[in-house]
């Protein structure tokens, strides 16, 4: 009980010096303060980063393998079309008689719009031609009605499901389940509308995502079989392939792309994306900018180590003659040792507490200027706050080990 009440006399005494030399206080705590203030801050951008990295690449679907076709124009595709006839329906056919490892699939196909209205609004969304697999392999979840089913595929139906950005362009007083909208010269009928799922970013590593927020899709076949494209471009966008547990996404890719190289006589008209991949890529990235944040926030705490340092050695130049007058009332070195000990402990968690204020705001700041998501956690908290408290004990030892060492007859003689 009496170590509690002495600890408590001496965070009290601690905190009366630092209010008794506000200003020397206040320059040592802001080596303190930005130090932590970087580390909250870097930790939170990072955190942030990290689950929307997450929330995209589950989009796209760690098990997945995405082909997408390049777009090319004139002569270029001209000549592409001697060798090959593009993305197409016939390639997923080969890849599942060839491909033991793959598990389900699915496929896509934009479609030019020259109008999209209904009787209640118009729309710029973009339509999509797609499989019913589609929504499953992308995430896509209803939020009322239901997806296209396979009856819908085989007989070429002409229904659609909305996104919900377009929904609500083209049904602005709600209620677009059973009603009918026109693209270019066709009618559909909305059968679903997607819940509304925001995941920031459109790309990530140069790859697009989202988009189905303002998009229309159709069955994959109706848009083959109704709407016009051009001679030359390819069947399909994109094709999904959703890969067993048993096979590695990197080794299924180069077995795919063998394949793909083979049917299109050698011309590389698609692009191949590993999500599982992408993920990887994105935390090394995002391993290395940690990295560079936590040097520029500890450079910070250590300036604001030597602070705490400075300002306790300082100190104990002022208070001499008060440590001799202690030891010679009966004090022990290591009552003075503590008491020195204790203030710097106090300097550096009051510094932390301000830099956990300071770091939170910073985070704020860098996600409303810079567009980035933040997302804070106990533990960038903690292990801020932890640091500080560390660095301020680190600091603080000498000062308080030379204080307590100093003779008390000696001390007493000092002005």
């Amino acid at each position: 009980m009496s170590s509690v009440i002495g600890l408590w006399q001496g965070f009290a005494q601690a905190f009366d010096e630092m209010r008794h030399h506000k200003l020397r206080t206040a320059l040592t705590l802001l080596g303190m303060i930005f130090g932590v203030g970087a580390v909250i801050a870097m930790l939170s951008v990072g955190e942030g980063a990290e689950r929307e990295a997450l929330k995209m690449i589950e989009s796209m679907g760690v098990r997945n393998l995405v082909v997408n076709s390049r777009s090319n124009d004139g002569e270029a595709l001209k000549s592409i079309r001697e060798h090959s006839v593009g993305l197409s329906l016939r390639d997923i056919d080969s890849a599942r008689d060839t491909l033991p490892f793959i598990q389900d699939w699915g496929a896509a196909k934009e479609v030019k719009v020259f109008s999209l209205f209904s009787a209640e609004g118009r729309s710029d969304a973009s339509v999509m031609g797609v499989t019913p697999s589609y929504f499953g392999l992308t995430s896509l979840k209803l939020n009322e009605g239901q997806i296209f089913t396979e009856q819908d595929q085989v007989y070429f139906r002409q229904v659609a499901v909305l996104g919900p950005e377009a929904a609500r362009s083209l049904f602005p007083k709600g209620n677009a389940l059973g009603k009918h909208i026109k693209i270019n010269h066709q009618w559909f009928t909305v059968v679903g509308i997607l819940a509304d799922a925001n995941r920031g970013k459109s790309k990530i590593q140069g790859v697009k995502l989202g988009g189905e927020r303002n998009q229309v899709f159709i069955p994959l076949s109706s848009a083959l079989k109704k709407m016009q494209f051009k001679a030359l471009e390819d069947e399909l966008d994109m094709i999904k392939l959703s890969l067993r547990e048993e096979v590695e996404p990197s080794l299924a890719a180069k077995s795919l792309d063998h394949l793909l190289q083979r049917r299109h006589g050698g011309e590389k008209d698609y692009d191949i994306v590993v999500p599982a991949d992408l993920l990887a890529q994105h935390q090394k990235t995002q391993q290395i900018f940690n990295i560079v944040m936590a040097c520029v926030a500890g450079i910070s705490l250590l300036v604001g180590g030597i602070g705490i340092m400075n300002i306790m050695l300082a100190t104990i130049l002022e208070r001499t003659a008060e440590i001799g007058l202690l030891r010679a009332l009966g004090a022990r070195r290591k009552d003075i040792a503590r008491q020195f000990l204790i203030e710097s402990i106090a300097i550096s968690a009051t510094g932390g507490l301000f830099g956990i204020v300071v770091g939170l705001g910073l985070a704020l700041l860098i996600s409303t200027a810079a567009g980035w998501p933040v997302a804070w956690s106990p533990f960038a908290i903690l292990l801020a706050l932890g640091v500080c408290m560390s660095i301020g004990v680190g600091f603080g030892l000498y000062p308080a080990q030379k204080a307590a060492k100093l003779d008390p007859i000696i001390a007493l003689q000092r002005d």
